[in-house]
């Protein structure tokens, strides 16, 4: 499975892509970066930017989901603002391809590749650095942040996907836990 992650930030969007088999199984890198708009520029241009680059990733590497970090409150109003339409951008570019998309609230991807929902950004970029065998870690942090969705998917989405589908067996009756998730068939 091959899963682009993106970390959405209007000044930075990380942006990861992995290829895995599943929990347990050993994660290889395939790229990492971070697309990047001033903050003096216009938002409609910022967000017209980082479409552009996150559809140029969706070209380049042909993902089979993408995992975007679910907004998290913030105090900043500002900052979620930007936040939550970057991550926007991100799910309507998959969803237009049909790519099935996760939404994962940072704890949830802290206690995927830490093993503590409470971890912090530094002990995210170790374990993604030795999660995925880097020389070097991957920096900033949205990078390293774009890396640890991207592989909190591969090892969480396929389970999630048979808990949603014994869900809809089942008549739909209940909601599977866990990360959101959204793409063709699910509802929004």
């Amino acid at each position: 499975m091959r899963v682009l992650g993106v970390d959405p930030g209007l000044t930075r969007c990380g942006l990861g892509v992995v290829d895995g088999a599943g929990a347990g199984r050993r994660a290889t890198l395939v790229e990492v970066g971070v697309a990047r708009t001033p903050a003096d520029e216009d938002v409609a241009i910022r967000l017209r930017g980082i479409s552009v680059e996150i559809e140029s990733w969706l070209d380049r590497h042909s993902p089979d989901a993408v995992a975007v970090e679910r907004v998290f409150s913030q105090a900043n109003v500002r900052t979620v603002m930007g936040t939550a339409q970057v991550g926007a951008v991100a799910i309507v570019l998959a969803a237009r391809r049909g790519l099935p998309v996760a939404l994962y609230t940072p704890s949830e991807v802290k206690a995927a590749v830490t093993g503590s929902g409470r971890a912090d950004k530094s002990q995210v970029t170790f374990m993604i650095s030795k999660l995925l065998d880097l020389a070097t870690p991957p920096k900033p942090a949205d990078a390293a942040d774009a890396l640890a969705l991207a592989l909190c998917h591969v090892w969480r989405g396929p389970a999630l996907a048979r808990v949603r589908a014994a869900a809809a067996g089942a008549g739909g009756r209940g909601q599977a836990g866990g990360a959101a998730a959204l793409g063709p068939g699910r509802p929004a």
